[in-house]
């Protein structure tokens, strides 16, 4: 078998397919809980992740009208993002809770999603999604997070830290 080369008109390499988001859901019932599922994002890039996440979602939702986020924890967002050919808006929040994030349904639905951090070891990722996606659970983020009160105080105070010195015109590079 010979290994065939071939180039675009372009002679760019072709795109990459986006990876498939790593999200559970729980069954479409009456709410239950804090977390509608949860969602395992391959980066901290919220304009990376979301197009394929958004793109499973507006199945449920009828199409996706707003994203709102914790900006502390993710990288630069802008104010909109063309997806699936649809402007989405995005709204960062310093009140978002935490680990989570907000989907605004074009049928004024909402889904509401733990964040698991990209850094969580797959088998503890796993058994978070699995746990907020089951149904009838109706576990705080913290503790589907397995977060202790004095980790989450702390997590709060250094995003707070952070998006001061951001805001004073502090730079992390």
């Amino acid at each position: 078998m010979t290994l065939q080369h071939t180039r675009s008109a372009t002679r760019r390499h072709p795109t990459a397919p986006q990876r498939r988001p790593r999200l559970r859901l729980k069954p479409k019932a009456p709410r239950t809980g804090y977390v509608d599922g949860a969602w395992w994002p391959w980066s901290s890039t919220l304009t990376t992740e979301l197009p394929s996440l958004l793109s499973v979602l507006s199945v449920r939702t009828g199409g996706i009208r707003r994203v709102r986020y914790n900006f502390a924890e993710w990288a630069t967002a802008p104010a909109k993002l063309v997806i699936d050919g649809r402007t989405v808006r995005l709204d960062g929040y310093e009140r978002q809770p935490v680990n989570t994030l907000e989907v605004l349904g074009a049928d004024r639905s909402r889904i509401v999603l733990l964040v698991v951090p990209p850094s969580t070891y797959p088998d503890q990722a796993h058994d978070m999604m699995m746990t907020a996606a089951a149904p009838n659970n109706d576990s705080s983020i913290d503790a589907l997070l397995v977060i202790s009160d004095s980790e989450r105080a702390i997590r709060t105070q250094r995003a707070s830290a952070e998006e001061q010195w951001v805001s004073g015109g502090g730079d992390f590079r």
